[in-house]
C-alpha cells in the first residue's frame, strides 16, 4: 500500500510538472525559418545575406506560369487570376503584363518624370536636344512602342516615360499576347508575384501559394475550361515543398521507426505499461530541453525539436536499463551498483553536447541545450520517478537464455581486436591523407529540391526575365540621401558593363526614388517658360507637329520646375512603393540599398570577380548568394567541428575524475575512437563525398550512446555487469536505437538519411568494438556464471 500511495504521489507530481511544462510552451515562440543556420552576430557581408533571407525582395517573388487550351483561354485566365490575387491580400505585387495594373505604376511615372528621367539635363532642352527628342518620339509612334507613346505624346513629345521605361528594362519584359505577358514560346501566360509574407515565413508562403492554386481552380471552373497545367517557383515556393517534404518524410520514417520500436519493448517487457512507462524519461526530457531552449533564446525552432528529441533519444535506454537490471537485482540495488554507471554516462555526453550551447550560431546553439537538458532530465526521471511508478513486483521476463548467447559471441570478437586496430589506422590515414575533402563545405549537399524543380524554375526565370537570386551589389551609408547618391554613383557603372553585355540588368531604388541631390539637378536642367516657348518653336521647324498642340507639355514642365521634390513618402500605397521598400532599407545613421543583377545573355554568366573590379573605388559591396551561404555553412561546419573536440576534451576530462584511471579511460575510449574512424571511412565510401553537418550530429549521438557502453563493460568492480540480463539490456536498448535511427536512412531527405546512415550502423559497430576491447572478458563472463548459479 505504501509503495502505491507513493506512485500516486510522484504520478500526480509528474504529471503536473508535465502540465506546467506545457503551458509555458504555449506561450513561447516556435518558429521553421531559416535562421536556424544564420549566425546571431553576422559579419558586414553575413548581414546582408541575412537580410535578404529575411526580408529582401527575390526572398518574397513567386513565379508563376498557366497553359489552358489556348493562348486566349490562358490570358483570360491570367487576368482573372490576377484580380484574385490583388483582392486577396495576400501580395505585395501582382504583375502578368495586364495594362490595368502597369496604368497605376505608370501615372506615377508619369507625374514625376522630369524628377525620375535619367534623360532630364540642359542638353535635353536646348534646340537640338528638344528636335532630337521630339523627332525620335514621332519614330516611336509607328513602331511597336506606339501604343505606349501615343497616348502621352502631347503632355510628353521629349518621351521622358519611355526613358525611364527603358531604363527599368520594361522594353526587354516577357512576351505580350492578348495584353498579358507569355512566355518565350509563346505557349504558357506569365505572373510574377511578390507576396507580403518574408521569404522565411513558410505559412505566410504557403498561404500564398494556396491562394494562387484556389485562384487557378475557381476562374478555371468558372470558365469551364478543361483542366489548366500551371507551375509555380521562387524561393517560399522551395521553402514550402522543402517542409512538407520533410514533414511527409519524417511521419513515414518516424512511424515505420516507431512501430518496430514498439513491437521489440512489447516483446521484451511483456507488458504495454512498462511500455508506456518506459516513455516517461523520453517526454520529460523533449519537455525540459524546449523549456530549457525557449527561455535561453526566446524562440524555439522547429528543426531543434525534430533533431534535439531525436538527440535524446538514450532516454529510451535508460528506461530499458532500469527495467531489465532492476528487474533482476531490484531497485536499491540498481541504484547502488548501476546508476553510478549510467550517471557517468549522462556527464559524458553532456560534456559533448554542452559544448554546442555557446555556438555563435543559433542552431547548434539551440541543439546543445536541448540535448543537454534534455538527457540530464531524462536521466534524473528514470533515477527518482521512473521506480515510483514502476509495479514492484513485476519483473520483465527473463532475457538470461539472450544475455548467454550474446556473451558467448564476445569470445568470438575478443579475437578480432589486432585486424580491427590495423583496419582503424589505415581509414584514419586514408581520411588524412585522402584525395576526398573530409567535410563538405557546399550547402547544396542538403538541398532537398529536385532536379525538375530547379529545372522549373530556371524555365521561369528565364521567361520573366526575373532579376538573379545570386549576384547583389550593396551599398551602405550614414543617411538615407547618402546611401541613394552612392547608389546612383554605383548605377552608372552598372549601366556601362550592361553596355558591354557583362551583366543583363539591374534594379535600384533610385528608378524611382533618385536622390535629392540628383533631383535638383534635373530641377535646375528644365527652363523656364519664356525660354521653353522660344526654343520649342525653333526646335519643331520641319516636325510634323506644332508648338500649339503641346502646351500640355509646356504646362508640365513648368509645374516640375517647381514641384517637391520626392520623397519615401511620395510612394505611399503605390506597387513602385513596395519595390523602393525591398531595396532600400534602414533608420538613424544605418542604411542599406540593394541592386540586384539580372544574369548576362551568355552561358558563363556574371563574372563576380571582373564585377568587383568594375566597381572598385566605389562603396560597393559585390555579394555572390550562393558563395555566402557556401562560406557560411563552411564557418558553420568548422565551428561545431571545433566544439565537438572541445566537448572530447571535456569528455576526457569527466572519465579521468570519475574513473581515476588513465588505462580504463583509454580501453573505454578506444572502441569509441575507432568508432569513428571507421565510421567516417565508411561514409565516405559509401556516398562518394565528403561529409557534412548531419553526418557531424550523427557521430556526436554514436559517441553518448556508446560511451554507456563503454562504461558497462569497464565496470571492473561490478562483476554483474556482464551478466546476462545486462548484455540483454545493452542489446536491447542497441536494438531500438538501430531500428529508430535505421528508419532515417530510407527516407529520401537528404538530412534524414545522412542522420541514419551515421546512427544505425553506428550506434551497432559502437556496440560490438565496445565488447571486441572490454577487458577481462572470459574472467567477468565466468564470474557472472558463478553468481548466477
Amino acid at each position: 500500500m505504501k509503495g502505491r500511495q507513493r506512485a500516486v504521489w510522484v504520478g500526480a507530481l509528474w504529471v503536473l510538472c508535465v502540465g506546467l511544462a506545457v503551458f509555458a510552451l504555449m506561450q513561447a515562440r516556435f518558429t521553421a525559418d531559416m535562421s536556424f543556420f544564420l549566425p546571431a552576430n553576422p559579419s558586414p557581408r553575413q548581414q546582408v545575406l541575412v537580410d535578404q533571407l529575411g526580408e529582401g525582395s527575390t526572398s518574397r517573388m513567386l513565379m508563376a506560369s498557366i497553359e489552358a487550351g489556348s493562348t486566349e483561354d490562358s490570358a483570360r485566365l491570367s487576368l482573372a487570376v490576377a484580380d484574385r490575387l490583388r483582392a486577396s491580400g495576400l501580395f505585395a505585387s501582382v504583375q502578368n503584363g495586364d495594362s490595368l495594373e502597369v496604368s497605376a505604376e505608370r501615372d506615377y511615372l508619369l507625374a514625376h518624370r522630369y524628377l525620375l528621367s535619367p534623360g532630364v539635363t540642359p542638353e535635353r532642352f536646348s534646340v537640338d536636344g528638344l528636335r532630337t527628342a521630339v523627332d525620335e518620339s514621332v519614330a516611336l509612334l509607328s513602331s511597336s512602342a506606339g501604343e505606349l507613346i501615343k497616348p502621352y505624346f502631347l503632355q510628353d513629345p521629349t518621351g521622358e516615360l519611355w526613358a525611364q521605361v527603358l531604363e527599368m528594362g520594361l522594353a526587354a519584359q516577357p512576351n505580350t499576347r492578348h495584353g498579358v505577358w507569355f512566355s518565350k514560346d509563346g505557349q504558357r501566360a506569365m505572373l510574377l508575384l511578390q507576396t507580403r509574407a518574408a521569404g522565411p515565413d513558410t505559412d505566410g508562403q504557403a498561404h500564398a501559394l494556396a491562394a494562387l492554386e484556389r485562384a487557378i481552380a475557381q476562374e478555371r471552373d468558372s470558365m469551364g475550361m478543361s483542366p489548366v497545367v500551371w507551375q509555380a517557383s521562387g524561393p517560399g515556393a522551395f521553402a514550402v515543398r522543402a517542409r512538407d517534404f520533410i514533414q511527409s518524410e519524417v511521419t513515414r520514417v518516424t512511424a515505420v521507426g516507431i512501430g518496430c520500436i514498439v513491437l521489440v519493448l512489447l516483446l521484451v517487457y511483456r507488458s504495454p505499461r512498462r511500455l508506456v512507462l518506459g516513455l516517461v524519461p523520453v517526454i520529460s526530457g523533449a519537455l525540459a530541453g524546449m523549456l530549457a531552449v525557449a527561455w535561453w533564446h526566446g524562440t524555439v525552432f522547429g528543426i531543434t525539436v525534430g533533431f534535439g528529441t531525436a538527440l535524446i533519444g538514450e532516454g529510451v535506454d535508460y528506461a530499458v536499463y532500469y527495467f531489465l537490471q532492476a528487474g533482476r537485482v531490484g531497485e536499491d540495488v540498481w541504484r547502488r551498483r548501476f546508476w553510478p554507471t549510467i550517471r557517468l554516462g549522462v556527464l559524458t555526453s553532456v560534456a559533448g553536447f554542452g559544448t554546442l550551447a555557446f555556438s555563435g550560431f543559433p542552431g547548434l546553439s539551440q541543439l546543445g541545450i536541448y540535448a543537454t537538458a534534455g538527457v540530464i532530465t531524462a536521466a534524473l526521471v528514470t533515477r527518482w520517478v521512473l521506480p515510483a511508478l514502476a509495479p514492484s513486483s513485476a519483473t520483465p521476463a527473463s532475457l538470461t537464455r539472450l544475455g548467454q548467447g550474446v556473451r558467448s559471441g564476445l569470445h568470438s570478437l575478443h579475437k578480432g581486436r589486432w585486424p580491427v586496430l590495423g583496419l582503424g589506422v589505415t581509414s584514419a590515414v586514408w581520411l588524412v591523407w585522402g584525395a576526398t575533402p573530409l567535410w563538405s563545405q557546399d550547402l547544396s549537399v542538403l538541398n532537398t529540391a529536385s532536379a525538375e524543380d530547379m529545372r522549373i524554375d530556371q524555365r521561369l526565370r528565364q521567361d520573366l526575365g526575373a532579376p538573379d537570386a545570386r549576384y547583389l551589389v550593396v551599398v551602405k551609408a550614414a543617411s538615407e540621401q547618402k546611401v541613394l547618391e552612392q547608389a546612383e554613383d554605383v548605377g552608372r557603372r552598372l549601366v556601362a558593363l550592361q553596355d558591354k553585355g557583362q551583366i543583363g540588368g539591374f534594379d535600384t531604388p533610385v528608378r524611382f526614388l533618385p536622390s535629392q541631390r540628383t533631383q535638383q539637378v534635373r530641377q535646375a536642367a528644365i527652363p523656364d517658360e519664356a525660354t521653353l516657348r522660344t526654343r520649342l518653336d525653333e526646335a519643331l521647324d520641319g516636325l510634323p507637329v506644332s508648338a500649339a498642340r503641346l502646351e500640355p507639355f509646356i504646362e508640365a514642365v513648368q509645374q516640375a520646375r517647381s514641384a517637391p521634390l520626392l520623397s519615401r513618402q511620395s510612394l505611399e500605397g503605390t506597387g513602385l512603393g513596395l519595390a523602393v521598400e525591398a531595396l532600400l532599407s534602414g533608420q538613424g545613421e544605418h542604411w542599406q540599398a540593394v541592386l540586384p543583377l539580372r544574369p548576362a545573355q551568355n552561358p558563363a554568366g556574371i563574372d563576380a570577380e571582373g564585377l568587383r573590379q568594375a566597381l572598385a573605388g566605389t562603396p560597393a559591396l559585390v555579394i555572390d548568394m550562393k558563395a555566402e551561404l557556401d562560406a557560411l555553412y563552411d564557418g558553420y561546419m568548422q565551428q561545431a567541428i571545433w566544439l565537438c573536440l572541445l566537448g572530447g576534451a571535456i569528455m576526457l576530462v569527466v572519465m579521468v575524475v570519475m574513473l581515476r584511471s588513465l588505462q580504463r579511460v583509454l580501453r573505454v575510449l578506444m572502441p569509441l575512437g575507432l568508432t569513428v574512424v571507421l565510421l567516417m571511412a565508411g561514409l565516405t565510401l559509401a556516398a562518394g563525398h565528403s561529409l557534412h553537418l548531419l553526418h557531424l550530429v550523427g557521430l556526436l549521438l554514436v559517441l553518448a550512446v556508446g560511451s554507456n557502453y563503454g562504461l558497462f563493460f569497464d565496470s571492473a568492480d561490478a562483476i554483474e555487469a556482464m551478466a546476462p540480463d545486462t548484455l540483454a539490456a545493452m542489446l536491447v536498448a542497441n536494438l531500438t536505437t538501430t531500428i529508430g535511427f535505421g528508419a532515417l536512412a530510407f527516407s529520401e531527405v537528404p538530412m534524414l538519411k545522412a542522420l541514419g546512415l551515421t546512427v544505425g550502423p553506428g550506434a551497432v559497430l559502437v556496440l560490438l568494438l565496445s565488447a571486441m576491447f572490454a577487458p577481462g572478458l572470459k574472467r567477468r563472463a565466468g564470474a557472472a556464471s558463478e553468481l548466477l548459479s
